[in-house]
């Protein structure tokens, strides 16, 4: 079975940092780009970092470049974000996923997605 599973989320203050993983099995993980999103509540789904493909080549939105930082360990078949310097407003449930290599942050292309991690900022 093809399947994504993220780990890490929690509940953090203002200023700290988390490290979400996402544990692929089923497939190959050098095979894929793999992208990490987030959706808060009352929003639309947002990208934030992809690697692009079995070079690591990566990717980071304006948004988080600074703070967040994308990785994988293939020998694992796991991806991670670090975030860091958390603010209140990065509260949201946050998703990875795989899909074609070359693909960055385009949701529709992405056909394998984690169930989420939820990420809680306080003040």
């Amino acid at each position: 079975e093809v399947q994504l599973v993220e780990s890490g989320g929690g509940l953090v203050q203002a200023g700290g940092s988390l490290r979400l993983s996402c544990a692929a099995s089923g497939f190959s993980f050098d095979e894929y780009a793999i992208g990490w999103f987030r959706q808060a509540p009352g929003k639309e789904r947002e990208g934030l970092a992809c690697i692009l493909d079995s070079y690591g080549e990566t990717y980071h939105t304006d948004s988080v470049k600074g703070r967040f930082t994308i990785s994988s360990d293939n020998a694992k078949n796991t991806a991670y974000l670090q975030l860091n310097s958390l603010k209140p407003e990065d509260t949201a449930v946050y998703y990875c996923a795989a899909g074609p290599p070359g693909s960055c942050l385009t949701e529709w292309v992405y056909t394998v997605w984690g169930q989420g991690t939820q990420v809680t900022v306080s003040p």
